[in-house]
């Protein structure tokens, strides 16, 4: 379906005036609908050498000195890997329906294939039985940006269409061993971020961009290595898809999408040539991987823009990815503004920005117009707290690709790692609060006066944790992580307020 200008301003100007109070809870959602809170292996687990586990790219990567902000890495992260029957625990004590984590590709495979690492595949057994075991959901993720560093070193990783059988071999590993209780899976986590900020500005592992981004890119052509790795990410998920549909699904009954990252553009004022480069913008965002899913092909203004560098599918390859998902995975924390530099008087530059966008987009994208922010801002600088974006992003998704189901994946917002506020101050995030009591009424009223199929909600995160580039310098969690006294749990405000939301009466 292609939008029209009239259309993509409607979902920009949705408002919730009105329409629903504050004072939600679990049984404003329809029966059945899912909540849980969401991880990931390397931001979580620790245990980097513990039982025959393989170096990951992040592992090397976070080693290397300037490339993490505060000098630290996930070696210990939370220690999830000893400590989960514990976070479980508080999991179920908030009443928590579902946990997502990942699993680590070197722990199944510590040289990315070949021999299977058992101590791995019995640690994930142990989570996901003790998770059953408390009545909470395990979803899966198979692939969090922790990619075994031997393929890395053996063809540099997303770069190598060799990625695609070792991806296919690796998820059907995880299905057999797995699958008898695993009913949802993500194949990917926002595979737009790591391709981006892992072979265009070279922030996360492996670090890949064009020498003139700076000295600490690790080699590299950002102009045209994302696009191969998007490609490849898109066909290594069709073909664990196919081999799931083939040969699991008829047995096991599961489920398996990918977790898109999704930041909702509004244009920054209201000429054609602004609106035009608002969906230019998503086109090179959300469109960039769903659309193949969805329709066979990337967006037409990517292949109008981008031109030659853009692989081409084959026919083949166009079937076997579309339709390929059984749910759209979101993401979705911020919204921004969207300016229209096709004629290149302005342009999105990479190395300035967390959360880059092609400049092939020819849309300039900021969370700030005319000195003011878009909204409150979070401690993470491309975080600012826009809740009716959230609205507008899920009637987009309605509208564009025919309201598929959708499970929110990752939701929330980070405060600074302060140490010179006391625990218990610490523990009052009123904001935190704010933050998920607004999302929550604007997705509702997605669900209940626009219709939009959404089945399920992760809150991002249940602890604090390793926040890649920033290290332990920002708290995303419901959890305060005490890191100078054994990793210590403690509940913060907002962990009480979702067990009062999810127990309510």
């Amino acid at each position: 379906m292609v939008l029209t200008m009239k259309t993509v301003v409607l979902f920009i100007v949705i408002v919730l005036h009105g329409c629903f109070a504050d004072g939600i809870n679990r049984k404003s959602f329809p029966d059945g609908f899912t909540f849980g809170t969401a991880s990931a292996s390397y931001q979580y687990e620790g245990a980097v050498k513990k039982d025959g586990r393989g170096v990951s790219i992040w592992d090397t990567f976070a080693h290397i000195p300037g490339k993490i902000a505060d000098s630290s890495t996930g070696d210990v992260a939370v220690d999830q890997y000893h400590l989960y029957k514990d976070d479980i625990k508080l999991m179920k004590d908030m009443g928590m329906d579902a946990y997502r984590f990942s699993i680590a590709w070197p722990r199944i495979f510590p040289n990315g294939s070949g021999q299977i690492n058992q101590a791995g595949v019995d640690h994930y057994n142990a989570l996901i039985n003790s998770l059953l075991a408390n009545n909470i959901e395990p979803y899966v993720t198979l692939y969090h940006w922790d990619l075994p560093q031997a393929l890395e070193d053996k063809y540099h990783g997303w770069l190598d269409t060799r990625i695609i059988n070792d991806f296919a071999n690796y998820a059907e590993t995880c299905f057999e061993k797995f699958g008898d209780r695993v009913k949802n899976w993500a194949t990917f986590n926002e595979p737009r971020a790591f391709t981006l900020q892992g072979f265009a500005i070279g922030i996360h592992a492996p670090g890949r961009c064009s020498e003139s981004f700076g000295s600490l890119c690790l080699g590299g052509n950002s102009f045209t290595e994302p696009y191969i790795v998007a490609h490849n990410v898109l066909l290594s998920h069709a073909a664990a898809f196919d081999i799931y549909k083939r040969k699991y699904k008829a047995t096991q009954n599961g489920h398996i999408g990918i977790a898109f990252d999704v930041i909702w553009y509004v244009p920054g004022t209201d000429k054609p040539e602004d609106i035009e480069a608002t969906q230019r913008a998503q086109d090179f965002q959300l469109g960039w991987f769903l659309d193949p899913i969805m329709f066979g092909d990337y967006p037409t203004s990517m292949r109008t823009n981008v031109g030659n560098l853009l692989p081409r599918f084959s026919k083949v390859q166009s079937d076997l990815l579309k339709g390929s998902l059984d749910y759209v995975g979101i993401n979705h924390y911020t919204t921004w503004y969207a300016w229209d530099s096709s004629d290149n008087s302005t342009r999105n530059i990479y190395e300035l920005l967390d959360i880059p966008i092609s400049p092939d987009a020819g849309a300039f994208i900021y969370p700030i117009r005319d000195g003011e922010a878009i909204g409150d801002r979070a401690n993470s600088e491309w975080l600012y707290i826009v809740p009716e974006g959230f609205r507008s992003l899920l009637n987009y998704v309605k509208s564009r690709y025919g309201n598929p189901p959708v499970l929110i994946m990752e939701n929330g917002m980070d405060d600074p790692n302060d140490p010179s506020i006391s625990l218990d101050d610490a523990l009052k995030d009123e904001k935190r609060v704010k933050y998920f009591n607004d999302y929550l009424t604007n997705l509702l009223a997605a669900i209940k006066k626009d219709g939009c199929n959404v089945e399920g909600y992760f809150a991002w995160s249940l602890l604090d944790n390793f926040e890649w580039a920033e290290g332990y310098t920002s708290r995303f969690g419901l959890h305060f992580i005490d890191y100078n006294d054994k990793l210590k749990r403690y509940a913060k405000d907002s962990a009480v307020w979702f067990k009062n939301f999810l127990t309510a009466s």
